[in-house]
């Protein structure tokens, strides 16, 4: 990703979340929890919607492949981290603090997108239900996922590219958890207006257009839902769609904190803390978020638990 005989430096110095010595340890302890609760909860939530002949609708595949990015991000910040909350050199290399950045873009930016899908999803359900399995068929299902990983890949090669494509001289420590857009462009001893304009508007071209797609979906979704006449049945509307809608509000509302706050009060240090949120917190909460309110999920962990061989035969042909 970085062109040739441009940097001076071969490796990065990462502050981590907190540089006071004696937080390391329970930094680690409190980051180790979080990340193999992320781990369990979405790697549950891919088995059961894998495994369980009642998940294979959708709206559970969306989720699946939601897991499968929450796993994947968290997994591309969190290892690293909780090595350096333990040594006393918190270094990476220039290639590995490269990757590592491409990693998080493809994840972040596909969890933005796969929320849009998942939004879309809910508002064929409840807008158009005669015609769902048709308008949301498999093989949009599968095309709507396959260019959500696309489009994150493609965004992490042209941004990370941009980012390392400055010149890094004798500055080397970055203010941060992990190898991020923003600091990593702080070190640089060369001209970054291109890398910036690049960043900012891809970010702000992916927020607009993918909160687009929800707030139309939603819209949408609660003016269907007002012309229900019975209670019960406005009831049963909302409920297939309360899960998604919360996910949204705390992922949508936490990158708005973060880019939408006055200049006057930004700094590396917020977005270090709204990073954590939205890297590490937030995959954590979505299995809870989807399955603590819903009822198929419930049921499903239920008979994965009492008997899990009769739900992995369902695989079989």
């Amino acid at each position: 990703m970085a062109p040739r005989n441009l940097s001076h430096v071969t490796e990065f110095i990462l502050v981590g979340v907190s540089d006071i010595p004696e937080l390391q340890v329970p930094l680690f302890f409190v980051f180790l929890v979080i990340y193999l609760l992320t781990a369990a909860g979405n790697l549950g939530i891919i088995t059961l919607t894998t495994v369980d002949s009642r998940l294979q609708t959708p709206m559970y595949f969306f989720l699946r492949h939601l897991a499968v990015i929450n796993f994947g991000n968290s997994t591309v910040i969190a290892p690293k981290m909780l090595v350096n909350f333990l040594v006393n050199k918190k270094t990476t290399l220039y290639y590995e603090c490269a990757t590592q950045l491409g990693g998080f873009l493809v994840f972040i930016v596909a969890e933005i997108f796969m929320l849009a899908v998942m939004a879309y999803d809910r508002y064929v359900a409840i807008c158009n239900p005669l015609l769902y399995m048709v308008v949301v068929s498999r093989r949009v299902c599968l095309l709507l996922v396959s260019l959500t990983y696309f489009y994150g890949f493609c965004t992490a090669i042209v941004v990370s590219s941009c980012v390392f494509s400055v010149s890094y001289c004798s500055s080397k420590t970055i203010n941060h958890f992990y190898c991020d857009n923003v600091p990593l462009l702080a070190l640089s001893c060369s001209d970054t207006y291109l890398p910036e304009t690049v960043v900012f508007i891809s970010a702000a071209t992916n927020l607009f257009f993918s909160m687009s797609i929800v707030l139309i979906s939603y819209f949408n979704i609660v003016l269907s839902i007002l012309r229900i006449r019975s209670s019960e049945g406005r009831k049963k509307a909302f409920s297939t769609c309360a899960s998604h809608m919360m996910a949204v509000t705390v992922f949508y509302g936490t990158l708005l904190f973060m880019y939408l706050q006055p200049q006057t009060n930004h700094s590396l240090d917020t977005d270090k803390m709204a990073s954590v949120f939205y890297t590490l917190v937030i995959p954590m909460l979505n299995p809870l978020i989807y399955s603590l309110r819903n009822k198929d999920v419930k049921d499903a962990l239920k008979r994965f638990i009492t008997n899990p061989c009769n739900s992995f035969k369902s695989l079989l042909p």
